[in-house]
């Protein structure tokens, strides 16, 4: 059974970082892509990044420059490196994974396929 497990949220103040990392365990034939989402209070869950298989990384327009995706397949885990946080970036962060398909779907190069596993969220709280 394959499982994703955050880690590495917490509280920081504004301007500061965070890394965190989303271990997949169980079996694993086919990875496509994973990303990160994330959810605050009284708002809709948001696509943060994405990452193909072959390391293609695309992020929302609020991010970009400030966060970095990453992925060590021979340690089967997923990273997010924040820095320059905001407070708006406060939310609950979810590791999400699309794996084992019989094909994968991308466009342009970029992940385009639909997340089959998902992580359980950390938390991250961004003080002023």
């Amino acid at each position: 059974q394959v499982q994703l497990v955050e880690s590495g949220g917490g509280s920081v103040q504004a301007g500061g970082s965070l890394k965190l990392s989303c271990v997949i365990s169980g079996y694993i034939s086919k990875n496509c892509g994973m990303g990160w989402y994330r959810q605050s209070s009284g708002k809709e869950r948001e696509l943060v990044s994405t990452i193909s298989n072959d390391n293609t990384a695309s992020y929302i327009d609020s991010v970009k420059g400030r966060f970095t995706i990453s992925q060590d397949n021979s340690k089967n885990t997923l990273y997010l490196q924040m820095d320059s946080l905001k407070t708006e970036d406060t939310a609950v962060y979810y590791c999400a994974a699309d794996l084992n398909r019989a094909f994968c779907n991308h466009r342009g190069g970029y992940y385009s396929g639909t997340f089959n596993y998902w992580g359980q969220g950390t938390q991250v709280t961004v003080s002023s």
